[in-house]
């Protein structure tokens, strides 16, 4: 679960510091009041697309740090990031002028690294993603992450890349002289360009951390002199003061008991004092100015930057074009195989390939019965009469890397009406108790869901049904719940108020965490009541009662 974050200099969130509980917490506000920004900012921290109009102007960057229980991760993804104490921190920042840094536990982290961490801590359901239901394509991805189908695709994609490869080879052994030269010319040229700076990966974040230091030696070992010049053992400094009154402190205890635990503190502050002079005259020692290093190090950060900027963009990027050039380059070479024993490897792998969309096929149809049922279960009780669900499955002849099958959602809210694709749905509320059903059963172990606005076109009776299912969802792992619906906020263990303010002439967000007539009030708001009105204030204490007794 998510525990701590902290956000700074983000859009206009100066600096806030919240904490959290297991359970539903909610965040409510007039609309534009700046709700959205700390999902944002959570987003952001956990491998989001970095955007730079995001930097405040409070300050030259932007930064987020998240706290994270590690309870639920698994041993594998904790081995993997050296996870090893009960909750774990993740940093994000970025400045205007582009530099980032991302860590993990204080262990620096590549930008993929966060977002695949990230994919398992916490499951989003945007304001937007409703579109994203209604394009079919998102379908089979939503199918096979339900039926858990991730070794199965992977060999899939194997195999498949493997007919693509032969396909490859078999076209290239058809071109001509001349154009498998030419190829293979342009290939090496490209390989040579970025073998002759041999980068390695997370090189260019490890030079960013060096420079700084590299930059300001000077200033460093100035710093350090002076320091232990104040701290050393020499005539009236730091050391010799506290030795000396540490010494009278002691002959005052000696008469007055009830100074002997302040003589003993003073006592340990001087050794203290001591342990500190000797660490800055080892560590000024161990400076050295060294300008070859320096600007060898900013010519390698050159380098890299130039090959980022042609085959990057990230440098990781540039080792898998890298890894691309060489098969291609190997295809050229070997493009004088004998096509005949082309064509026999092609008729292997292709058969191997069929095999595994039949099975995949076979798996999914199997996964879309328990998908319908747990459907129906879970979204019948919000409102809907006579509700069905359904995933059309038809097997094409081609196969792609996600095998051979299209995978379309069909549903229908009412008795009588046909089954139709979800784009279809006219109803805001009808998409968005089905994504809310949806998002639920597809969450699998995340262990914290985050919904933005769920309640998009719905209110009454069933905003009270979303509150009861966002509680229930609520009570297995953490939720968090952006809401204007009072009837789904009186469910919440952790209720947020979050509005705008100016100071200095800025607009900033402002963050409230609510309880008692606090939270009554903001109810009372949200139902509509004037301010301290008596029957809007009784309603919110009858909605926040009925909803405590809610099993």
């Amino acid at each position: 679960m998510l525990k701590n974050l902290y956000i700074n200099n983000f859009a206009i969130i100066k600096e806030i510091d919240l904490h959290f509980s297991e359970g539903l917490n909610v965040f409510t506000g007039e609309t534009g009041a700046g709700k959205s920004i700390v999902i944002e900012a959570l987003s952001f921290a956990l491998g989001a697309r970095a955007d730079f109009g995001l930097i405040g102007n409070y300050a030259g960057k932007m930064l987020v740090k998240a706290v994270f229980s590690s309870a639920a991760l698994p041993e594998d993804l904790k081995k993997k990031y050296n996870i090893t104490t009960q909750d774990f921190i993740i940093t994000r920042e970025i400045d205007k002028k582009g530099k980032a840094k991302i860590t993990i536990n204080s262990k620096n982290a590549s930008a993929s690294e966060l977002a695949h961490l990230g994919d398992f801590l916490v499951d989003f359901h945007g304001q937007h993603e409703h579109q994203t239901l209604f394009k079919t394509a998102t379908h089979i991805d939503m199918l096979d992450k339900f039926c858990g189908l991730e070794k199965e695709l992977k060999k899939v994609k194997e195999v498949y890349e493997k007919v693509q490869a032969i396909k490859a080879k078999i076209a290239a052994s058809n071109q001509s002289e001349e154009e498998k030269q030419k190829a293979l010319a342009f290939y090496s040229y490209q390989l040579e360009e970025i073998e002759k700076v041999n980068p390695v990966l997370n090189e260019d974040s490890e030079i960013e951390n060096a420079l700084p230091k590299l930059k300001h030696t000077g200033k460093l070992l100035e710093l350090a002199q002076n320091i232990y010049n104040l701290l050393s053992d020499n005539e009236e400094n730091a050391t010799s003061l506290l030795d000396k009154a540490s010494l009278h402190l002691g002959q005052m205890a000696q008469i007055d008991e009830s100074l002997e635990k302040t003589a003993e503190e003073l006592e340990n502050a001087a050794t203290i004092v001591q342990d500190c002079a000797n660490t800055i005259f080892t560590y000024k020692d161990s400076l050295e100015i060294d300008p070859k290093t320096l600007d060898e190090m900013l010519s390698r950060q050159e380098d890299l930057r130039k090959l980022k900027m042609k085959y990057g963009p990230a440098l990781e990027d540039v080792l898998a074009f890298k890894e691309k050039l060489e098969k291609s380059i190997r295809d050229i070479k070997n493009a004088s195989k004998n096509t005949e024993e082309l064509f026999k490897d092609l008729q292997k792998e292709q058969k191997e390939l069929d095999i595994l969309c039949q099975d995949l096929h076979k798996k999914r149809a199997a996964g879309a019965k328990k998908l319908k049922a747990l459907v129906v279960k879970e979204i019948e009780p919000l409102g809907f009469s006579g509700v069905r669900f359904e995933t059309d499955i038809q097997e094409e002849q081609q196969a792609n890397i996600k095998g051979k099958d299209k995978i379309e959602f069909l549903f229908s809210a009412n008795i009588g009406e046909a089954l139709k694709p979800l784009r279809n749905i006219a109803s805001g509320g009808e998409i968005s108790r089905l994504m809310l059903g949806l998002k639920t059963i597809l969450a699998g172990q995340t262990p914290t869901m985050v919904f933005d606005e769920i309640d998009t076109g719905i209110g009454g009776q069933t905003g009270k049904l979303i509150g009861q299912k966002l509680k229930k969802a609520a009570k297995e792992r953490q939720v968090f719940c952006i809401t204007h619906l009072a009837q789904a906020a009186v469910f919440a263990q952790s209720h947020f108020a979050i509005s705008k303010e100016v100071a200095s002439g800025k607009t900033q967000v402002k963050v409230i965490t609510l309880s008692g007539e606090q939270k009554v009030q903001e109810i009372a708001r949200m139902i509509g009541s004037s301010k301290g009105a008596m029957a809007g204030l009784m309603h919110a204490r009858e909605l926040l009662q009925e909803a405590k007794n809610t099993i």
